[in-house]
């Protein structure tokens, strides 16, 4: 059984994930279609995809079972719901939407059509994310009382090319886009492991002062002068996590960007760029092996030359040891992954969920769950740190 699926956006990342789609046994024709027909036409040129659509509206109008959603980060929310309404299964990229209504009308979107939605969230299958999770079900941290998550990636390294590369000449305008709206691969990171939810938060901001255009109020699309962010969470069941979002810091992103920590009555883990270690009340164990992944693929590879250097090693990654791909199709054994090992099980998991009609490892509650705590942070730190109750929507209907 397979289905055919349509990539919106022919950018940087969706050309990683057409060829994983169309490896896929699951998937039989895949197309692709962006504001840049150009850009579409590369894409199915270099990769043998069966075809462009000269628009997104043209994609809903055809016979095309699912749409894939690459595009800008605050535009996913509107297409995610268009697509649905026009009968497809949908793929989108981080963040789910940037409002709490846009995420309530996917959440009903979802119930009244029944398609398949999923989020693809790269923190869902990050090597420490899934050791934390493995961990946390065998009860080896005790009690969890408290986690942190951090993405931390200067703008320094790849950022600007990324901006100038999808934004044209006024791509200062969206580059400024607010670190806390796009939350999910450190929260999704935390409560991917930790199955519990945010109840309320609050938020600072740091104002930027590089002078260079860039979250300059005047210039902003969205307003906004803050490239710093941290973000305190209380969660339900009793307990607190931190995150932090960085685009202004003096880290080495390019080797790991999203990292995380979690404590517990009886042991506890923590990840730095390039260290992990496990901790209990008889010592520490170094597990940095465990969770590293090896590349599978050049950094100069000619597929990834349009890419920032400082950006391709999102690309390039493998799977760690504590992945487990038996699951995955054998199809994927010898082809590039990236973002520390997560697009495989990403791709899988939308496949598999479309295929066999159950919910996705990140449905849209899961997803709302990863990115609303971010839109009301982002609230909270513009009224200088207010502690704001999160909305949430529930567990996803069993099926």
């Amino acid at each position: 059984m397979t289905f055919s699926l349509g990539i919106v956006g022919a950018g940087q990342f969706s050309g990683q994930f057409a060829t994983l789609f169309q490896a896929h046994p699951g998937v039989g024709d895949v197309y692709v279609t962006d504001l840049l027909p150009e850009r579409a036409e590369k894409l199915a040129a270099a990769q043998g995809l069966a075809g462009t659509f000269p628009s997104y509206e043209a994609m809903l109008e055809s016979d095309v079972d699912a749409v894939a959603i690459f595009t800008q980060r605050w535009t996913h929310g509107p297409l995610v719901l268009r697509g649905l309404n026009a009968g497809k299964h949908v793929y989108s990229a981080v963040p789910m939407a940037i409002t709490t209504e846009e995420i309530a009308a996917i959440i009903d979107t979802v119930k009244a059509t029944g398609l398949t939605y999923m989020m693809g969230e790269t923190s869902q299958y990050n090597p420490a994310t899934v050791h934390a999770r493995n961990q946390i079900a065998e009860g080896a941290f005790g009690r969890l009382f408290y986690a942190e998550g951090d993405y931390v990636h200067d703008m320094d390294l790849g950022f600007y090319d990324a901006y100038r590369y999808s934004g044209g000449e006024n791509w200062k305008e969206t580059a400024s886009y607010p670190p806390l709206l796009y939350p999910t691969h450190a929260v999704g990171g935390v409560l991917g492991a930790w199955q519990t939810h945010a109840v309320s938060v609050s938020a600072i901001g740091v104002v930027d002062d590089r002078g260079d255009g860039v979250f300059d109020k005047d210039v902003s699309q969205f307003g906004n002068d803050v490239s710093n962010a941290t973000a305190l969470f209380e969660v339900a069941g009793g307990g607190s996590f931190r995150t932090n979002e960085f685009r202004r810091v003096g880290y080495p992103s390019h080797i790991r960007e999203s990292r995380f920590r979690f404590f517990g009555t009886e042991a506890s883990m923590e990840q730095l760029a390039t260290v992990a270690l496990w901790q209990d009340k008889k010592g520490v164990q170094d597990i940095s092996e465990l969770l590293e992944p090896k590349p599978t693929m050049s950094p100069d590879d000619p597929s990834l030359q349009h890419i920032a250097p400082e950006l391709r090693a999102a690309f390039t990654s493998g799977s760690a040891p504590v992945h487990d791909r038996a699951r995955l199709p054998r199809e994927f054994d010898a082809l590039h992954n990236g973002h520390e090992g997560s697009h495989h099980f990403l791709v899988d998991d939308f496949v598999t969920a479309v295929n066999t009609r159950t919910l996705p490892s990140v449905n849209a509650w899961v997803a709302a769950r990863y990115t609303l705590p971010g839109i009301i942070a982002h609230e909270s730190a513009r009224q200088g740190g207010a502690r704001l109750e999160i909305p949430d929507f529930g567990d996803a209907p069993e099926s």
